[in-house]
Parts: C-alpha cells; structure tokens; sequence
C-alpha cells in the first residue's frame, strides 16, 4: 500500500502534463491555420488590387500617354506584388505599389476630363476599397502572428514546439509606413 501513493502522483502529473501538452499542441495548430487563413486573405486582396491596375492604367493612359515611366513603374510593381512569396517580399512590393499609385494619381490631377470620367472614378473608388481591405487583412495577419509567436516564445512552450514543427512567423510589415499610413489619395 505504501506504494501506491507514488505511484498515484506520478500518473496524475504524467497525465496533467499530457494534457498540457496535448492542449498547447492544439492550439499552436489552430493559430498556425488563422495565421495562414489571414495570409491568403492579404493575397487575395492583393490580386484584386493588381487586377485592377491594368484598367486603371488604360483609363489615365488615353489621356497621358506622354507620362510612360509612371506606367511603367506601375506595371513593374504589379508583378512585383503579383511574384511575392512571403511577407518581407510583400512588405517590399506593398512599398513600391504604393509609390507608384501615388504617381498614377498625381498624372491623374493634371488632367481635369480624367478625374470627370464615369470609368476612372468607379476604378478609383474599388481601389481605395480594396486598399481598405488589404489594411483589415494586414492588421488581422499581424494579430494571428503575435498571438502565434508569443504562444511559442512563452515557457516552458519554448522548451518543445520547435520540436514540434512550429516556428515563428514574420510579420506583414512595410519599411516606410508613411507611405502606406492612408490609401491613395482619389479626390478630384
């Protein structure tokens, strides 16, 4: 009888620490696929914006046909964000889009007929729509990152889920936040 008592608490704790283990590997699995869920959210975003590019470009293209490094500069940072693989490529891209979007507007300013066309306002406002949502996307990633990162920093989880296969994962950010701190400017 006498070893019973032992015997007792080491199942107990074995059994609590299963437990543990079992819950923290669960969780971490649950906040991996939010984590990736939210990325294939920014991406979607990201390809409606750079669907919507190659209209906007033909809309200020009638109309300014003299300005071709803008459109260039456009184009090479739509496939720039379209040939991104991970957030720090994306964080570049989402730079490089940015300035050149702002560059597409300002020609856009020059030229009174263009900001009254039907075709280039309804593109201007699905933009800026689509800059809202990948903003929301990028805030709900960045969210499922820390709650990921700090479930794998804490202790004693420190001690085993790199064992595991979890890993930290970088978050969505961009270089110059001014440029990205409010979408493009569309009014006229």
């Amino acid at each position: 009888m006498e070893w019973l008592i032992p015997v007792i608490i080491v199942v107990a704790l074995v059994v609590i620490i299963g437990i543990y283990l079992w819950a923290t590997y669960n969780s971490l699995v649950t906040l991996n696929v939010r984590v990736d869920e939210a990325w294939s959210d920014i991406t979607v975003q990201l390809k409606r914006r750079a669907d919507l590019i190659p209209n906007l470009i033909e809309a200020v293209k009638g109309y300014a046909a003299h300005e071709k490094a803008v459109f260039e500069n456009v184009t090479r940072a739509r496939a720039e964000t379209l040939q991104a693989q991970g957030p720090a490529e994306a964080s570049a891209a989402e730079n490089h889009m940015q300035q050149a979007l702002k560059s597409i507007f300002a020609v856009a300013e020059a030229y009174p007929q263009l900001q009254a066309s039907q075709n280039f306002l309804q593109l201007q406002s699905e933009l800026v729509d689509t800059e809202d949502k990948i903003q929301a996307s990028r805030r709900f990633y960045n969210g499922g990152v820390r709650e990921l990162n700090t479930k794998i920093k804490v202790f004693p989880n420190t001690l085993f889920v790199r064992g595991l296969g979890f890993n930290e994962r970088d978050f969505f950010e961009v270089t110059e936040p001014a440029a990205i701190a409010e979408p493009p400017r569309v009014q006229f």
